[in-house]
């Protein structure tokens, strides 16, 4: 993941273990690294249910001034407790990140694709999210319309459809994720960690949707030539 942020000391408030964490690094569309400010005086707080808004936090990169959403640092307690790590001096999300060149996959000096190790379901989602952002996308957001599985994505121009099971997306899978994104008018691709059945993929083939599996690196990995194609010239 790159440079780490400082340590900061986090103690459970389930168990009062005491952790030493620091938050992982992403990279920013211009190639330099950014980390959420840890706030070393704050308290760590119990996540008990999920909700996408607090899920992630907009950082400034400081070395283009880019202002970005990224996932809210974690942390896993060997009790089972699941701690947000507090942070300093984070940015309010409706302000509009500086308008940038996009630098595409056959140009010069487009930064390589930092994955984020899959472990949960949730790290499948953030690796599908980063993955959009390094294409090109931007305003990742939970799509309006929930998919009969797995979890939807949508930005300006996409609409993603991420499968964190262990069974292989179905045709009615892909079909749904293409009837949804025609009354959307928008285009759509599939993210599954369990790759596709045999008709699934000729019925994507079919209907021009870029089929993905997430590797448990967090990389994903393109399963036709559609997918091939994003993957090279991006959003």
């Amino acid at each position: 993941m790159g440079l780490m942020s400082e340590s900061v000391s986090v103690r459970c408030p389930s168990c009062r273990r005491e952790h030493v964490y620091a938050a992982p690094s992403y990279p920013c569309v211009c190639g330099a690294p950014v980390a959420p400010p840890l706030d070393p005086r704050g308290v760590a707080t119990v996540v008990t249910h999920r909700v996408w808004d607090e899920d992630w936090i907009a950082v400034r990169c400081a070395a283009c001034g880019r202002l970005d959403e990224w996932p809210y640092p974690e942390l896993g307690c060997p009790c089972g407790t699941l701690l947000r790590i507090p942070v300093a001096g984070a940015e309010p999300t409706a302000e509009p990140a500086p308008r940038t060149t996009k630098v595409r996959a056959d140009v010069e000096g487009r930064p390589a694709f930092q994955p984020v190790t899959i472990r949960t379901a949730r790290d499948a989602v953030t690796a599908a999210a980063l993955y959009l952002r390094w294409l090109g996308y931007r305003d990742i957001r939970r799509a309006d319309q929930r998919p009969p599985s797995g979890i939807g994505l949508a930005a300006r121009g996409i609409l993603a459809q991420v499968d964190p099971t262990v069974r292989p997306a179905s045709l009615r899978d892909v079909e749904c994720l293409w009837l949804t994104a025609m009354t959307e008018t928008t285009e759509c691709v599939y993210f599954s960690l369990a790759g596709y059945t045999d008709d699934a993929r000729a019925r994507a083939d079919a209907l021009g949707i870029p089929l993905f599996v997430l590797d448990l690196t967090g990389t994903p990995q393109p399963v036709n030539d559609l997918a091939d194609q994003l993957d090279a010239a991006g959003s």
